[in-house]
């Protein structure tokens, strides 16, 4: 991958950055090998999970939910001791100070292992708030609330959605008025991934209702071990309770916990939504195989695999994921140019999520009329795939297709993520509105 490192829109190139060509003129096949450093690292990565997982280790599916609770719990202490959590994180900052190509190789390793990065509520406060404070936090803000973070003493969920403010985020109603020293927050969130096991929230809140409607909006960082702040669970088809509302009544958070400026908000969340949908590009492809593999061997189970349609399917989805594969390579490359992820990411958001949808349908139409009395143990969390290891249980891909249905919802619609890709990708002329003005002058909000 040492041509990947120099070339800015892709594989392939010369130091200089010039795609090679074939005596035709034509450019030269993409370059995807890794450079020799890039090997002794992950060996490296691969002794150290050699040395601390069982010997019998299929990957956290294989587990059940309790003893994968208990798993992840044990193995995220294994990680915090071997220096393997924030990766990214500059050491002064108890990060692992990984080069992007180390922490990418790490990444790709764990996921082949069908192991976690870290634990439930991380990819929130680590990969998420943690990567976005070092980047928008004062000095004071980073040594206060980093290592609460890595040790795991604050675990924190994502303030964000409403009922009227979840496409259009910016729509947002909940407020903060700043009263002395604190500011009080009123209003309600909704969709909060993880905030049953969460006590920090990290909110958007409307701090200036006279400005325009991304303009007043400010990051607040919030303790929820307050009486002001509540918790409501919701069911969801699956009859897990991953997702949550919660409600704040005079909730109180201190006046320096603004995270960037007052009234800049919009630019903070921008940067970590940025950090959301960017993660994972080069290893989505894995767990994307692993998945399909599994789907293959249900169908080789069920005597499906010489049926012309159910073969077409499988072809259709190995296809996809080859796209993905070569596309998180493309997305690497400009991560290793030092680019920040941009409008690049809803493309591959846009078409992993609806791969998923397909593929989980198919598994569903392989289980035919198992699917509608599910049996066995159902997917460990309720975002893309199973962990590496699940049992082809129906129960398990009745799970995972209830899951698919909110991928083309969660981390932005599908619809947000066209509109990203048409206005700021293909140049398209940007849709007319008729909320250009004052928050408050809005209607509906006063």
């Amino acid at each position: 991958m040492g041509r990947l490192q120099n070339s800015e829109g892709g594989f392939g190139g010369d130091a200089d950055g010039k795609a090679r060509r074939r005596p035709c003129g034509l450019p030269c096949g993409m370059d995807i090998s890794y450079p020799p450093d890039a090997a002794v690292y992950r060996e490296k990565v691969q002794a150290f999970l050699g040395e601390h997982l069982p010997a019998d280790w299929r990957g956290l599916g294989a587990l059940g939910h309790a003893e994968a609770g208990e798993f992840t719990k044990s193995w995220r202490s294994t990680l915090s001791a071997n220096g393997y959590l924030a990766l990214s994180w500059p050491k002064e900052f108890g990060g692992a100070g990984l080069t992007p190509l180390e922490s990418v190789v790490l990444a790709e390793e764990f996921a082949k292992a069908g192991v976690p990065t870290g634990g439930s509520n991380d990819g929130f406060g680590i990969s998420m708030l943690g990567n976005t404070m070092l980047k928008w936090g004062t000095d004071e803000q980073k040594r206060h609330y980093l290592p609460r973070v890595l040790s795991g003493e604050d675990l924190w969920c994502q303030g964000y959605s409403e009922p009227a403010a979840g496409s259009d985020l910016g729509n947002l109603g909940c407020r903060a008025e700043l009263d002395g020293d604190e500011w009080i927050i009123n209003g309600q969130k909704i969709w909060t991934s993880g905030g049953h096991t969460a006590n920090h929230i990290f909110v958007l809140a409307r701090t200036d209702s006279t400005a325009q409607k991304h303009r007043g909006i400010s990051f607040l960082l919030v303790d929820m071990r307050q009486p002001g702040v509540e918790v409501r669970p919701i069911k969801m088809m699956s009859g897990e309770s991953e997702f949550n509302e919660v409600f704040f009544s005079d909730a109180r958070c201190r006046r320096g916990d603004v995270l960037g400026e007052v009234n800049g908000g919009w630019a903070v969340a921008m940067t970590l939504l940025g950090n959301e949908r960017g993660a994972g590009a080069a290893v989505n492809a894995i767990g994307f195989r692993v998945e399909l593999n599994r789907v293959t061997e249900l169908a080789r189970q069920r005597g499906l695999t010489q049926d012309p349609h159910i073969r077409q399917r499988l072809a259709r989805a190995h296809t996809s994921v080859e796209i993905m594969r070569y596309a998180g390579y493309k997305a690497l490359t400009s991560f290793l140019n030092g680019k920040q992820p941009g409008a690049d990411a809803s493309t591959g958001k846009l078409f992993w999520s609806q791969y998923h949808q397909e593929i989980t349908e198919l598994a569903v139409d392989i289980l035919g009329a198992d699917a509608m009395t599910p049996t066995g143990q159902g997917p460990h969390g309720a975002f893309r795939f199973d962990a590496p290891g699940a049992p082809n249980d129906s129960a398990n891909w009745v799970g995972v297709f209830y899951n698919a249905r909110a991928g083309t919802i969660y981390a932005g619609t599908s619809q947000v993520q066209k509109g990203i890709v048409g206005e700021q990708i293909l140049g398209l002329p940007k849709e007319p509105r008729a909320d250009g003005g004052p928050w408050n002058e809005i209607p509906g909000h006063g």
